[in-house]
């Protein structure tokens, strides 16, 4: 028998519908996931299992091939093992296919059937906004799905519980969502703090006003950082739409409950965590203008440094690389530009 019902990946900060389809058929047991999914993807066959049986359902011992299409997706993240386990019980006949047929699912399986928060839900609510889905999702992340106003949410706190809920056909109608302010809150960092720096605030007020991009460069405690985190201070809040597209971003980088359902005004810094897509560098790079944001790998990444004779010099943050102010050569594993990498080879 086979299961199928829909969830979503992320590309960037942005979701793309993804089929989850699951096929229990006779043979020797075993549980296959297909369809170019990492590691976190595949570790989900025994989070499945052991939220299965504890959920008080019964686990075929029979062979499972779970297929996550389109199949030249890269799959990553725990937000596909209630996907996965609910078309497991869909193909095994607890959960009748078509209650699955107009869902979208995202949510992470503790070993006790419990559902734990993910990331990047407000892109998917968005998803499933456009397609007219509903949205099966974590109960932690319910206040952040709540910002999209058309797509009706199915929190689930346990998988015994959205199960339940799926049979008896609970409803759960789409709440108000959460709008900017209509006059957000003064930012606790403000440009009249600043003394001096003459040239770097008439770049701030010239950028703010025109949209400019900015890039601040000089030595440590110059005061790039400083006065980059005052700029939020003079630009005009922003509307709902400009708030969701800064939440997007901060979804995909960040499940903490602490962080606000929507961003009420114009944020600083980037997601450190966030995937280093095209999408999503230029994405941050408009949230981050102290510091030049390329695409670049975590284990390389170059900083400006002076060296005692005033000399300007750069360094990889790999210790076994280090590098002369002389040389403009790329790092092996850094994509640096020239103009703003010196690292060595």
């Amino acid at each position: 028998m086979l299961g199928r019902l829909r969830s979503a990946a992320m590309s960037g900060v942005e979701a793309s519908l993804v089929e989850v389809e699951t096929d229990v058929s006779g043979g020797l047991p075993a549980f296959n996931v297909v369809g170019l999914p990492d590691s976190t993807v595949r570790e989900s066959r025994d989070r499945v299992r052991s939220a299965i049986r504890h959920a008080g359902f019964e686990f075929p011992e029979r062979r499972i091939t779970v297929n996550l299409a389109p199949a030249d997706v890269r799959k990553s993240g725990a937000s596909y093992d209630l996907p996965i386990a609910l078309g497991l019980l869909a193909a095994t006949g607890v959960l009748p296919t078509r209650l699955l047929d107009d869902l979208v699912v995202v949510g992470a399986l503790s070993l006790d059937g419990g559902v734990q928060p993910v990331r990047g839900v407000l892109p998917v609510a968005l998803l499933a906004a456009r397609h007219g889905h509903r949205l099966v999702l974590p109960a932690a992340n319910v206040r952040e799905g709540r910002i999209v106003r058309q797509v009706t949410l199915r929190p689930a706190a346990s998988l015994a519980q959205i199960v339940a809920d799926l049979i008896d056909g609970a409803e759960t109608a789409p709440s108000a969502p959460e709008r900017p302010a209509s006059t957000p809150a003064r930012p606790a960092l403000d440009l009249v703090d600043v003394r001096g720096q003459r040239g770097a605030r008439r770049a701030l007020e010239i950028a703010a006003a025109g949209r400019h991009n900015l890039l601040f460069v000089g030595p440590p405690g110059a005061g790039k950082t400083l006065l980059a985190r005052r700029l939020p201070g003079i630009l005009p809040p922003p509307t709902f739409e400009e708030a969701v597209a800064s939440t997007a971003i901060h979804s995909v980088a960040d499940c903490s409950s602490r962080r606000p359902a929507c961003c009420r005004n114009a944020r600083f810094g980037r997601p450190t965590t966030a995937r280093r897509t095209p999408r999503s560098s230029a994405a941050a790079a408009t949230r981050d203008p102290a510091r030049s944001v390329w695409p670049t790998t975590a284990s390389c990444f170059s900083t400006r440094s002076w060296s005692s004779t005033g000399v300007p010099s750069r360094r990889c943050a790999n210790p076994s690389r280090r590098v002369s102010s002389a040389s403009h050569d790329l790092c092996a594993r850094c994509s640096f530009p020239p103009a703003f990498c010196w690292s060595g080879r």
